[in-house]
């Protein structure tokens, strides 16, 4: 095995009986030190902050690119924060949808005013949107209508959605 190695064998033993160096020793030192921040952590530190935290609590003076080496052969990795997903480009030449409630969202009574809102959900898969109405039930409603003094008859002008036969969301 040393001849395919290229080594002596004196060299190879001579390697297998000699203790440890100073370097390794203060390498096992701070990576029980960056366990220790990693665990407080709760897993979520990555090499920069670990290297601040252990110069600013532990006084411990070491480069991050050495913490960073300990760190990835001790397997210990920061979580990573979600990479910026743009999911919406406005076309600046398109008219803007009306603005029907004039910015005003509060009802008069059940059943006057829906919005809509469409919300980006990441997953792993593909990317994928979901659409929400605020649903008011139409029991509530019933109920709302007989309660004297909160008559709220439907009008003409409520902000309600609907769908044309495109498929678009247009009030009633």
């Amino acid at each position: 095995m040393c001849e395919c190695l290229g080594v002596s064998r004196s060299g190879y033993y001579g390697w297998l009986s000699r203790p440890p160096s100073v370097r390794q020793l203060a390498d096992e030192v701070l990576t029980e030190k960056i366990h220790l921040v990693h665990t407080q952590s709760r897993g979520t530190y990555g090499y920069r902050r670990v290297t601040a935290e252990l110069i600013d609590e532990h006084g411990e003076e070491a480069g991050r690119h050495r913490i960073a080496r300990l760190m990835r052969k001790a397997h210990l990795q920061g979580v990573t924060r979600r990479k910026f997903c743009r999911t919406t480009r406005r076309d600046d030449r398109a008219r803007p949808a009306p603005d029907l409630l004039g910015r005003d969202f509060s009802a008069p009574g059940p059943d006057r005013r829906w919005v809509a809102d469409i919300t980006y959900v990441p997953s792993t898969a593909a990317s994928s949107r979901t659409a929400t109405w605020p649903a008011w039930p139409s029991s509530i409603s019933s109920k709302a209508s007989t309660t004297p003094g909160a008559a709220t008859p439907r009008s003409a002008t409520s902000a309600r959605p609907s769908t044309s036969g495109d498929g678009t969301l247009r009030p009633r």
